[in-house]
């Protein structure tokens, strides 16, 4: 989310949203079946089988997707595993890798690109994931800034998720056979936080197994979760400047299901995730084992969560899982 944007603004624009309630876009289910109502308790049991994420290190490629949802350009970034050697920068239109992954949608922050956050991303990818990241019409770098539009962009992600998937069956797509619908993720940073929290309240999209959020809160789009059970993991900057810490903690705070709170004592509101460093591996090491164990449904993930969590005293680790 761009420093541009005041704290003050940022609350009083998303409490606007919150008063005013969702958009009847944002509320649409995009997944091509009938919504899904919030309950008031969500079940109980996440839906991942047991099983085992790949270990290797993947190469890594890159490719767009030109999307539109009703007059919305989503253009969407893909980073995915690919043939070759691992290490370095993701490559353009490699060669997909062989096997079938789970698929994470990624929202950015207000003011920001998918490209911003390639280094964690990028990471994912590395580790067995197909990461999707779509640049929203008005809150990415370019747009006009509207801030209340995050409201319509769990529809996006809905929607985009259902073209990405698609790609599975689509004859003579790089991806084709390489999709496992069946195990998916919504992640995102800020403004994407809220989106993504979004996507598991006000706009459940029931083909979710887990949700990462980073530096988000729940204004605008509620804690009224909803659904099958979804394992969470929030992260979050204690030194926030821009979403203060306690209201993602609040947000946290409210999961009725597994969860988990990385919080960086010395973290604002997510530079970290931008820039490689010793916190960004902290937050990349954790995040991937969350997701191999939720979405590849690996215990032995499990297990490492916490250790790559407070390994050299740069977060404390609030554990629910």
């Amino acid at each position: 989310m761009s420093r541009r944007v005041t704290p003050a603004l940022l609350a009083s624009a998303l409490l606007t949203a919150g008063l005013v309630g969702c958009s009847a876009d944002a509320r649409k289910a995009e997944s091509g079946q009938a919504p899904v109502a919030p309950s008031s308790v969500a079940s109980a049991t996440p839906r991942v089988p047991a099983g085992s994420a790949p270990q290797r290190a993947f190469a890594v490629g890159v490719r767009q997707l030109k999307l539109n949802r009703d007059g919305r350009a989503l253009p969407v970034t893909l980073w995915y595993p690919a043939t070759g050697d691992a290490g370095g920068a993701a490559k353009r239109s490699a060669a997909a890798a062989e096997g079938r992954f789970p698929v994470v949608m990624f929202s950015h922050g207000l003011g920001g690109r998918p490209d911003d956050y390639a280094t964690l991303l990028t990471r994912w990818a590395a580790a067995g994931f197909v990461v999707a990241a779509p640049a929203f019409p008005h809150t990415a770098r370019g747009g006009d800034g509207n801030v209340l539009d995050v409201l319509n962009q769990p529809a996006d992600v809905s929607y985009a998720l259902t073209q990405v998937l698609a790609l599975d069956g689509t004859a003579g797509d790089p991806l084709r056979g390489r999709l496992d619908a069946d195990r998916v993720a919504a992640a995102g940073h800020s403004a994407g936080g809220v989106t993504t929290i979004g996507l598991f309240t006000a706009s459940r999209d029931e083909r979710l197994d887990a949700g990462v959020v980073f530096a988000g809160t729940a204004l605008g789009v509620g804690t009224a979760f909803a659904g099958a059970a979804a394992p969470q993991l929030f992260v979050h900057g204690e030194l926030d400047e821009v979403v203060d810490y306690a209201a993602g903690r609040a947000a946290y705070d409210k999961v009725p299901w597994p969860k988990a709170m990385l919080s960086l004592p010395k973290g604002d509101h997510g530079r970290a995730l931008l820039n490689d460093g010793a916190a960004l591996r902290v937050v990349s090491d954790t995040s991937v084992e969350f997701l191999r164990w939720t979405l590849y449904g690996d215990p032995a993930a499990k297990g490492r969560i916490s250790t790559d969590a407070t390994r050299g005293d740069i977060a404390t680790f609030d554990d629910h899982l």
